[in-house]
């Protein structure tokens, strides 16, 4: 049985406190930016974290995923969703806000690849403008060898995933495997992601590159960290 993948991701992350990292967001971005307007969230998935950002700022979405965006789009029918690839997007306007969160950038796959989509964004940002990029892990924070299970229990809907954690060169190697029950009966099936491992200078280099001031804070929204980069004027 084939499941939609927007309806998956969700119920994958259903426990993720979108609302919560929004607002930390929008806190963050009125401290950094007091007169934002325009938001674009990169990646942005099924649309949960512009459920919420969408009642401060004029927001709109883009994601490699059109099956993502189909979701994206039904739970935010006001704004506009784009398809694209981060690396090499190209909309025709400029925005005051660009967020790139989840450690969604660790799919640019290369440093080239990071350079190229963090100088897109600086492209699209207005002057003053902030990017807020989540990173993914470093290399030597990656856990090799690492098991984990995600598990959704409702009445008629079960689903546990496991998960092996293991690398090559700099790919970070994510084999995830599904068992899913519902009353017409159990199903299984795999997929595999390999977000890339990029240190912190290679995260400040592509910034600087681009032309954008850096600061980082090891913390951020869910503990992975922020890069938060401004086109300062002149």
């Amino acid at each position: 049985m084939e499941y939609h993948p927007g309806w998956l991701y969700d119920k994958m992350y259903s426990s993720k406190d979108y609302a919560s990292e929004a607002g930390y967001l929008h806190r963050l971005i009125q401290k950094l930016h007091p007169s934002a307007q325009t938001l674009l969230d990169l990646a942005s998935g099924t649309g949960q974290h512009l459920f919420h950002l969408k009642h401060h700022y004029r927001a709109e979405g883009l994601d490699l995923s059109e099956k993502l965006l189909e979701t994206a789009r039904a739970r935010n029918p006001e704004l506009a969703f784009h398809q694209g690839d981060m690396r090499n997007f190209s909309l025709s306007k400029r925005f005051d806000v660009i967020t790139c969160l989840f450690s969604a950038i660790g799919y640019a796959g290369s440093p080239e690849g990071l350079e190229s989509a963090i100088d897109q964004m600086a492209r699209h940002l207005t002057m003053g403008g902030v990017l807020l990029v989540e990173p993914w892990f470093s290399p030597d924070q990656w856990n090799h060898g690492q098991c984990d299970i995600t598990v959704v229990d409702e009445p008629e809907l079960k689903i546990a995933r496991l998960n092996t954690s293991r690398q090559e060169g700099r790919l970070s190697i994510l084999d995830f495997h599904y068992l899913v029950a519902t009353p017409q009966g159990v199903s299984y099936f795999t997929q595999c992601y390999q977000p890339y491992l990029f240190t912190q200078q290679e995260y400040l280099g592509a910034f600087e590159k681009a032309g954008l001031s850096v600061e980082h804070d090891p913390t951020g929204v869910t503990g992975r960290g922020l890069y938060m980069g401004r086109l300062e004027p002149g």
